[in-house]
């Protein structure tokens, strides 16, 4: 029977928890691409940076959305190291408005009247047709769901009745004691706990309930309040073990910046809390009671004490933006190694996602880097067929076969990551970019196939010791510069997100292609029977030439599954 309540108060944790998941990807539906854009372009300076944090953080309700956002973009190279950290500071402010929502509307007004009423909103808000109305239905539930939790949660707690709950008072009466160490342990109870539940604002909500139910006071629910900002950093550092330097440079400035901010209000803890608590008009060394009007101010008392910290700390540390970032490269230090010759993704982050629709982000930079490898590996094809030496042929040609092998681990890793990402609560046009994503890494993996089919094509070749033409060659060298020409088009349109570049361009070259593919047939039947060169050079070459007019075709699939526009009949 005792386990009966601790099961409960877990399962309206869920309630809260899920309902804060749900929230924020709705919102991110709602928003998404709008968020992305206003991230990537509003960041030019600390102001902007720390303003476009705050921003995003508030329409998302959820920092660890922003901050893994964040270190996505700098992954993507899209934000500079010094950009993300403007945003990451902005982004703590941003999340002390949840705790707001909670104090003002879940403590001081009786939501249990009014979520199931928000329920049947939301229900009906879902069955809509329309892709918005649809994403505001499930925000509605997320919103619901929310404060259900809350109310169940606090609830739950009176019905434990927490204040004469002998063990439990026992321990916080214990540890008022101890003075200065209770801070400290409170401060590493609450890292833990929102390591664990990998939901600062949950952590949270269970802080206000001990306060306001007198369980807790003023100076230990702020030491949980600390404790919350060190472990809500966990997330980032967690996504960025997998990414480039840039990446967990961003990350570990979040941690760095938390953690400077502990430090300097534990050495005013109780100045900086008389102050704070006065200005919301509460007593910290008063004796808590149960009424609605204490219960509601020490509420406001923890939720100001959050604002007022994030606050001091951005205004603190953004002076410092260039010295933090010099520190944070001296933690961690790039790599010299050739990163295209490794086996790895290099956007997308280890094994975990970001919330809902930011994920397409991490995708389409790895999408693109995945073109920049096949047109890389492209460009040692014609390097191949000039060397004469049987050791530096052996060496490029086995490079060759290691991009290869790259290409084929790249299009699972990117596939299976997209597969994952589809299987959570995306907007159709989202979906839709999935589909669109799938047909692209599979067509970037057959230009891979073709140009390793080439590379195979020119090692019998010299093997056999056997020389092509001079106009062979010429024709050959044409081609190539064709099929360069198109992967260039390709990786144009890729990178295009303002949709600038005319995708009727790489059409031109693709019909240019297969033109000269023709003519080139055409001739070597004719170059063969006047005995200009046997029939196994005449099939190596034309074997050359045929690779080479596939991997055209394959370059403008590529663009037809980006641009969703059909160039060819």
């Amino acid at each position: 029977m005792e386990l009966l309540p601790i099961l409960k108060l877990l399962g309206c944790l869920a309630l809260l928890m899920y309902g804060m998941k749900t929230m924020s990807e709705a919102l991110q539906k709602l928003t998404g691409g709008g968020l992305r854009k206003v991230l990537g372009t509003m960041t030019t300076n600390r102001v902007t940076g720390i303003f476009t944090g705050t921003l995003v953080t508030t329409a998302v309700q959820s920092s660890t959305a922003t901050t893994v956002l964040t270190v996505s973009f700098v992954n993507a190279g899209m934000l500079t190291l010094a950009q993300a950290i403007s945003v990451i500071m902005g982004a703590n402010i941003g999340t002390t408005v949840t705790a707001w929502i909670i104090a003002l509307f879940g403590f001081s007004i009786p939501m249990s009247s009014i979520v199931f009423p928000l329920f049947a909103l939301g229900i009906i808000l879902s069955y809509m047709k329309n892709g918005s109305s649809k994403s505001f239905g499930e925000f509605i539930f997320g919103f619901a769901f929310l404060f259900l939790g809350i109310v169940t949660l606090r609830e739950n707690a009176i019905e434990m009745d927490l204040p004469h709950n002998e063990t439990v008072m026992n321990f916080f009466v214990s540890c008022r004691s101890l003075g200065f160490l209770s801070y400290v342990i409170f401060l590493l109870l609450g890292g833990i706990l929102t390591m664990c539940v990998q939901s600062s604002v949950a952590i949270m909500a269970i802080t206000m309930i001990l306060c306001s139910t007198g369980v807790a006071d003023i100076y230990q629910g702020i030491a949980l309040v600390l404790g919350e900002n060190i472990g809500t950093t966990i997330t980032s550092n967690i996504v960025a073990l997998n990414a480039n330097p840039s990446a967990r440079r961003a990350a570990l400035f979040h941690l760095i910046f938390n953690l400077f901010g502990v430090c300097w209000v534990l050495l005013i803890f109780r100045p900086f809390i008389s102050l704070v608590c006065t200005s919301v008009g509460f007593d910290p060394k008063a004796d808590i009671t149960l009424s609605d009007d204490a219960s509601t101010r020490i509420n406001y008392a923890l939720c100001a004490f959050h604002t007022a910290f994030n606050t001091c700390n951005v205004l603190i540390l953004v002076w410092f933006i260039p010295f933090l970032e010099k520190l944070v490269c001296k933690i961690i230090k790039g790599h010299g190694k050739d990163e295209d010759e490794e086996m790895r993704l290099k956007f997308i982050s280890g094994g975990l996602l970001s919330t809902g629709e930011l994920s397409l982000l991490e995708a389409r930079k790895e999408i693109n880097h995945f073109a920049m490898r096949a047109h890389r590996m492209f460009g040692f094809v014609p390097q191949l067929l000039k060397i004469e030496k049987d050791d530096d042929f052996a060496k490029l040609y086995a490079r060759i076969e290691k991009y290869e092998g790259i290409s084929d681990n790249m299009e699972v890793e990117i596939a299976s990551y997209l597969n994952r990402v589809s299987e959570g609560k995306l907007s159709p046009e989202s979906k839709m970019q999935i589909r669109c994503m799938l047909r692209e890494i599979s067509e970037i993996e057959s230009i891979c196939d073709s140009c390793f089919n080439m590379s195979r094509v020119i090692n019998r070749k010299h093997r056999s010791k056997e020389n092509f033409t001079q106009e062979q060659l010429e024709n050959i060298q044409h081609m190539w510069k064709l099929c360069d020409d198109a992967l260039t088009q390709m990786e144009k349109i890729l990178g295009d997100s303002n949709h600038t570049v005319d995708p009727r361009e790489s059409l031109n070259i693709e019909n240019e292609i297969n033109a000269y593919r023709t003519q080139l047939k055409e001739k070597n039947v004719s170059d063969i029977n006047d005995h200009k060169y046997d029939y196994q050079t005449g099939v190596n070459y034309m074997d050359i030439i045929g690779d080479s007019e596939k991997l055209g075709d394959y370059a403008i699939n590529v663009v037809e599954a980006h641009t969703q526009i059909k160039l060819t009949s």
